[in-house]
């Protein structure tokens, strides 16, 4: 970041994401937020292999909530794919963060898992601004400054002629 120093009340304001100190942050962000992610989907699967019952039972206690009658639904129907995409889900977004692959793929299903957080933990009992919204922000940032080129592996896939010869797939990384 940077600001006119002969005038430190303008109105110019630019952040320079090719500088050394913004691309150590950005991936210090994400192998972070990866590995909140990765170790709550690891413990889960320890303690209870692909068959995590809570998820279920969760989606079925958010009928009060601002997503009404879906997550029932879900919690009611897909139990079973619930039982193992929760921890399945949540190591392998944490894993692929931590590395720097496919990182835009992975915030996404991340910020995913965030909203259904936020919106189930309807009581707000701290306000709007809590640990779940601040878990979808990181994921959103993690998707809009593509944080996989910074130190990850998504830098050096997106330089194979698989992904070249693919410009679209760019979307996927980064």
């Amino acid at each position: 970041m940077s600001y006119q120093a002969a005038n430190p009340l303008s109105e110019a304001f630019e952040l320079e994401l090719s500088g050394a100190l913004t691309a150590y942050w950005l991936a210090f962000l994400r192998v972070v937020t990866g590995w909140w992610f990765f170790h709550a989907g690891v413990t889960k699967l320890l303690e209870d292999g692909l068959s995590y019952g809570y998820g279920p039972m969760y989606l079925q206690g958010m009928e009060g909530t601002a997503l009404g009658p879906i997550p029932v639904w879900m919690g009611n129907n897909l139990g079973w794919l619930i039982e193992a995409m929760v921890p399945l889900g949540e190591a392998l977004i944490g894993l692929g963060l931590m590395v720097g692959a496919l990182v835009r793929l992975a915030s996404l299903f991340g910020a995913m898992f965030m909203v259904f957080f936020w919106v189930g933990n309807a009581g707000f009992g701290h306000g709007l601004v809590n640990g779940d919204l601040m878990g979808l922000l990181l994921f959103g940032t993690m998707m809009v400054l593509a944080t996989g080129r910074y130190y990850g592996l998504d830098a050096i896939i997106e330089r194979m002629d698989f992904v070249t010869n693919r410009p679209k797939l760019r979307y996927l990384l980064g």
